[in-house]
Order: structure tokens, then C-alpha cells, then sequence
């Protein structure tokens, strides 16, 4: 029986999660071009970079979140083994397409992270006629993709839990013989 302190545990874990993806996405750095006080040069002023610290906070829930469950579930690679049927194929499935969504979702936040803390420093200068000044900043949506798979990412490992202790169940059915076993008679 999948134990239900573990899911809510995890549920509240992806929730704050794709909460902090969502802030993060709706807090992303902007730029302002401004001029000096003498007009000569123009440079980026950046708003703020609180963003970073939402998709690291987003990144490290949902890292969370995934270690409690493959340590609940064992990852599959330690203890005794799943009874065959429908639900370790489907836990097989599952724990994969899990680990997918999971590293797409990690990618996303971690870049977006990275992105959003880059400020450019150029310059520009009216007197030597410089080219035109660019303040690069985070493109919209990559938050909001990290936020998209760190839902999916909620949905697979919650289903994953569930059919792997569905298959993990009770005892194993005897593979022997149903008969009485007994020697030769000489």
C-alpha cells in the first residue's frame, strides 16, 4: 500500500515547487537603457534579479521531491523484486518517463536561473559612434516550461509511486509445485 504521509509530502513539495517556477516567471529581469549624466555614454540598469532565487528555490523542491520518492521506492535497483504483471510494466513506464520530465524540468529551471543572473555591462558611446546597445535578458517562458514540467513531472512520480507499491504488494506467489514433494520409495 502506497503510504499517503509520503504522497502529500511529495504533492506539497512539487506545489511550492511550481509555485516558485510560476513566481520566477512573473518576476524575470528587465532592462532599461539609461545615459549618463554627460549623454556621452548609455549603458543596461537591470530591475530586480529575484527571479534567480525563485527558479534555484523551484529547482531544489522539485530535486527534493524526487530524491524522497526514488529513496521511498528504493529506485528500483535495491531491495527484493516486484511481482510480474501490469503494474511493474506500468511502474517500469512510469519511473522512465518520470525521470524524463524531471531532467527537462531541471534543465529549464537551472537555465533560466543561470540566464536570468547574467546582466550585460556594455557600453555604448555617442562620440565614436558605437553599434546600437543591447540588454540581453531571459526570454519569456522558459520558467513557465520548468513550471509546465515540474507538473507533469507531480502527476508521473505520484502515479509511479502508486502502481510501484501496487507491484511491490504482499507476498510473492509460490512458483513450485502445488503437490506434496516426495522421495522415491525404495
Amino acid at each position: 500500500m502506497a503510504s499517503k504521509l509520503l504522497m502529500l509530502t511529495i504533492f506539497v513539495f512539487d506545489l511550492i515547487a511550481f509555485g516558485l517556477a510560476i513566481a520566477a516567471e512573473r518576476r524575470r529581469s528587465t532592462a532599461k537603457i539609461k545615459q549618463d549624466g554627460e549623454d556621452d555614454y548609455s549603458y543596461c540598469v537591470y530591475d530586480s534579479d529575484i527571479a534567480t532565487g525563485f527558479g534555484v528555490g523551484a529547482f531544489l523542491f522539485l530535486m527534493l521531491s524526487q530524491i524522497i520518492i526514488m529513496v521511498a521506492s528504493r529506485c528500483f535497483c535495491c531491495g527484493k523484486a516486484l511481482r510480474p504483471g501490469g503494474s511493474r510494466a506500468c511502474a517500469v513506464l512510469l519511473f522512465i518517463i518520470c525521470w524524463v520530465a524531471f531532467f527537462i524540468a531541471e534543465v529549464c529551471l537551472l537555465a533560466g536561473s543561470v540566464r536570468n543572473a547574467y546582466h550585460t555591462k556594455y557600453r555604448s558611446s555617442y562620440l565614436t559612434s558605437d553599434k546600437h546597445l543591447s540588454c540581453e535578458t531571459l526570454r519569456k517562458g522558459v520558467f513557465a516550461a520548468g513550471a509546465a514540467f515540474i507538473f507533469f513531472t507531480s502527476i508521473l512520480s505520484q502515479f509511479y509511486y502508486v502502481t510501484y507499491a501496487k507491484a511491490r504488494g504482499g507476498p510473492m506467489p509460490y512458483g513450485g509445485e502445488a503437490g506434496v514433494g516426495m522421495a522415491a520409495y525404495k
